[in-house]
């Protein structure tokens, strides 16, 4: 569901948390309960802020000031378009949002069998964008197309239709990204990936079921980060994908989900466990 690259630290957390358990068990008996309830509390709490830099967020997230482009804007057959702020009723402040197929860096797998088992080799995206974010000059287009499929018809797709990647580029980082997506014949099959403006891998969300759904995420950051995401195959899928009703926006702009932990707040439970155990201890030896 969602992936990154900074797994191993949270295996670190978790021995540390063991340990401290192990120690309070032995020299305070009498608060083995709630020192297992604190540390497993504050290990399912690091694990998950350091398990990715996205958190995935539902269509309901984006408030209504958030953008939102449904494709309609522009005539159907329009390539890569471009949306000024003024194409889709942004305000001040609001980015100009263009779209590829991959970014720059980025490419074709050329071993898709390998690197995308049972998917089509056109949606097979590998390699990290370049500093500076860019969508590729080389890649494949993206264009505006009917979909019978979709709910809301026109729909943006890659090339060759319906079994293309498709990069969204904005001229401004965002907080929160998000649009509808499929048809999805099998569940995993596609990914929602966000990349900051130096290419760094922020992280992705995955679809969780089958027909149409929509993908979103915000960056764990709390920050706007997000320069740029890329819808591509992140699994098995045997019909076509397109993508509907992108938005976007700061952090005014998306309610973040009321389960998303605050940063400081699992550091400061073990700081208060550990506080305790050494008050307690100091006290049986006076």
């Amino acid at each position: 569901m969602i992936a990154h690259a900074r797994a191993k630290p949270c295996i670190r957390h978790r021995r540390n948390h063991q340990k401290l358990s192990q120690e309070t068990n032995m020299k305070f008996p009498r608060f083995r309960t709630t020192a297992l309830a604190l540390v497993g509390a504050s290990a399912l709490c690091i694990g998950s802020l350091a398990s990715a830099d996205v958190v995935r967020v539902s269509e309901s997230n984006f408030n209504a000031t958030a953008g939102l482009i449904t494709f309609s804007e522009f005539a159907m057959g329009t390539v890569n378009p471009t949306y000024l702020p003024t194409d889709y009723g942004g305000g001040a402040g609001a980015p100009t949002v263009n779209f590829g197929g991959w970014f720059t860096g980025q490419s074709l797998s050329a071993s898709p069998g390998v690197d995308c088992p049972g998917g089509v080799a056109s949606a097979c995206v590998v390699g990290t964008p370049s500093a500076g974010l860019s969508l590729a000059a080389d890649s494949s287009q993206t264009h505006i197309q009917s979909d019978g499929s979709a709910p809301n018809s026109p729909v943006l797709s890659g090339s060759p239709t319906f079994n293309g990647p498709i990069a969204v580029l904005f001229d401004t980082d965002q907080y929160g990204v998000g649009f509808d997506a499929g048809y999805f014949n099998a569940i995993g099959s596609l990914g929602l990936t966000a990349f900051k403006r130096d290419g760094t891998l922020l992280g992705t969300v995955s679809n969780l079921g089958l027909g149409i759904e929509f993908l979103g995420l915000v960056s764990m950051s709390g920050v706007a980060d997000i320069a740029g995401v890329l819808f591509s195959l992140t699994g098995a899928e045997p019909a076509g994908f397109a993508i509907d009703g992108l938005r976007f926006g700061a952090v005014g702009d998306i309610t973040p989900p009321s389960a998303v932990p605050l940063p400081g707040a699992a550091w400061l439970m073990m700081s208060g466990l550990g506080a305790m155990a050494l008050r307690r201890r100091r006290q049986q030896q006076t």
